[in-house]
């Protein structure tokens, strides 16, 4: 698992396995939000196991396929729902950590600055500076 932290409540990851399951329990997330569409991966990777190991080393587990089309107002507000919901530490996935970092930044537009976000992100090594234009519209810039 190479999770990397967002905020000190939410971090993301590449894809997750079942054998990192136990990592994840020991590192204290209480949380895991699968944001990766089944038909991007292998049967082993696919949500229903990730949920079985989760769940089975007392995780609480979410799915929230996103992808460009539906990475929505609805998804995106779904996600901070989630999280803000979430009792304790929270660990987002999908293929690169890419979308489950995008998914909190739009999130975060209303209640955050575009450059707080943008440098949030940037410091765990996702560059979304192309995602500007789409923070500054939806949030307070």
């Amino acid at each position: 698992m190479q999770a990397r932290d967002i905020t000190p409540r939410y971090a993301v990851s590449p894809q997750i396995s079942v054998e990192d399951i136990p990592a994840v329990a020991e590192a204290g997330f209480k949380l895991v939000i699968c944001n990766r569409p089944d038909s991007e991966v292998q049967p082993s990777h696919q949500a229903a196991a990730i949920r079985a190991a989760a769940e089975a080393a007392g995780l609480r587990f979410e799915e929230l396929p996103l992808t460009h089309q539906t990475m929505t107002p609805e998804n995106v507000a779904r996600q901070r729902e989630l999280f803000e919901g979430a009792e304790g530490q929270v660990l987002a996935y999908c293929a690169s950590g890419t979308r489950s970092s995008v998914v909190w930044a739009l999130g975060q537009a209303q209640e955050m600055s575009t450059d707080e976000i943008l440098a949030k992100t940037a410091a765990a090594g996702y560059a979304l500076d192309g995602l500007r234009p789409a923070l500054e519209a939806a949030g307070k810039s």
